[in-house]
């Protein structure tokens, strides 16, 4: 049986992804519009993502991003998703994300990673076959750092002396932080050395989905055996959806942008995420990498997750820009007016109080009748019935009202 979760919390995490046939000036306004849309609507996260190359994923600080949406929003949390270790110095980076706890009055979070595209650490001159023990080494001191204490570190590509933040963290005992995981090990065991929180991405593809349970159990047999925990609220799933008042309309609506987001992932970015198939959206949807339909098909594939992994605190749709702008904000809509509710239990008291009133209907309208009919009586006793309706008095006195002369 799944344990005993908190609300379930829902975001998203943007990369982002926009074709090279577009404005890109525009195209990150409009990642900062998707933000405040979903702090109007009542999301509880956006995750930023930070790239370099290839030209779909325009994000290259996902702390200025956060820095602009955080003025223009009111609740949301605000995460990086994901800074790349290996790209920066730890002190210096530990120090951005220190600032932006303050000027986001704790609403930043702060999701790690080595790295995605192969193409960022060769531009760098970082190795490729070291970016994951780079993020292991920097994750350790950015952990402390963090908690305001006082690091010295010798590495082959950075060093610390007597480093501490000038500022002590607004969130205590830190900003709250999260590695990213797919298939391998890797972001399950670094999350568990450290007792920080998992942002499973893929999760809805079939090597993901098949690796929730065992990458969680990596992740606490790692926690316990360095004196840390493991908390459900902060594993994160991510995966993409597009929704619809219909399951034909959410088709037609990603036929804009799928296949152009799908030619990305095969041909230059060369992760395996997009199931083979001759029409991509039914290939999407019949593999479960994706849904596209109905609040109700949201809310069974979500339920897929949370039985597959026994619980978790947070779903994240991985934004795509598959369908026109207008479809994508309804899909979010819908998604916060009829899936949301299901999982964070928001009905739960309307529906007993609907059912209560309607088992006592009957009795609520006999009490009523009887108070209206008490202050008729009261009204003809103290000013006789020469002003009340025949029809009225008939119904007091329970004799007929007289017939109305021609």
């Amino acid at each position: 049986m799944p344990v005993e979760l908190q609300r379930l919390r829902f975001g998203a995490f943007i990369a982002p992804f926009h074709p090279v046939d577009e404005n890109p000036t525009l195209a990150i306004q409009r990642d900062l519009e998707l933000v405040e849309w979903m702090d109007q609507l009542g999301y509880d996260e956006a995750w930023i993502g930070e790239h370099h190359s290839a030209g779909y994923e325009l994000i290259a600080s996902p702390e200025v991003f956060i820095a602009a949406a955080a003025e223009r929003t009111k609740h949301i949390r605000l995460g990086t998703g994901v800074s790349s270790l290996p790209y920066h110095h730890p002190m210096m980076l530990a120090d951005r994300i220190n600032q932006l706890d303050h000027m986001t009055r704790g609403r930043v979070m702060f999701g790690v990673g080595p790295g995605a595209l192969v193409s960022d650490a060769f531009m760098m001159g970082v190795p490729v076959q070291k970016q994951r023990d780079r993020m292991d080494e920097a994750l350790g001191v950015l952990v402390r750092l963090l908690r305001g204490e006082e690091v010295t570190h010798q590495s082959d590509w950075f060093e610390l002396r007597n480093a501490r933040l000038q500022m002590t963290p607004y969130s205590r005992p830190s900003v709250e932080i999260a590695v990213a995981s797919q298939v391998s090990p890797t972001g399950a065991r670094a999350a568990g050395q450290h007792g920080v929180g998992l942002l499973s991405l893929g999760a809805t593809t079939t090597a993901g989905f098949n690796t929730l349970a065992s990458n969680w159990a990596i992740a606490c047999e790692q926690a316990a055996e360095h004196g840390q925990t493991m908390d459900r609220n902060r594993w994160r799933l991510v995966g993409p959806m597009h929704i619809a008042e219909t399951r034909e309309k959410a088709m037609a609506d990603v036929r804009f942008g799928l296949e152009k987001w799908i030619y990305y992932f095969q041909e230059i970015a060369n992760l395996p995420l997009v199931p083979e198939g001759p029409d991509p959206v039914k290939a999407m949807m019949d593999t479960g990498m994706a849904v596209i339909g109905t609040p109700d098909d949201a809310a069974q594939r979500i339920q897929q997750l949370v039985e597959e992994s026994a619980g978790f605190g947070a779903f994240l749709f991985m934004d795509h820009n598959w369908a026109p702008w207008e479809a994508k904000k309804r899909s979010y809509e819908l998604v916060a007016r009829y899936v949301a509710p299901k999982f964070q239990s928001l009905n739960v008291n309307r529906e007993a109080s609907m059912s209560w009133v309607g088992q006592n209907k009957t009795e609520f309208t006999t009490q009523v009748r009887a108070a209206v009919g008490a202050r008729i009586v009261q009204h003809i006793q103290e000013k006789g019935a020469e002003n009340i309706r025949p029809e009225i008095v008939a119904l007091i006195t329970g004799q007929a009202a007289p017939e109305k002369a021609d």
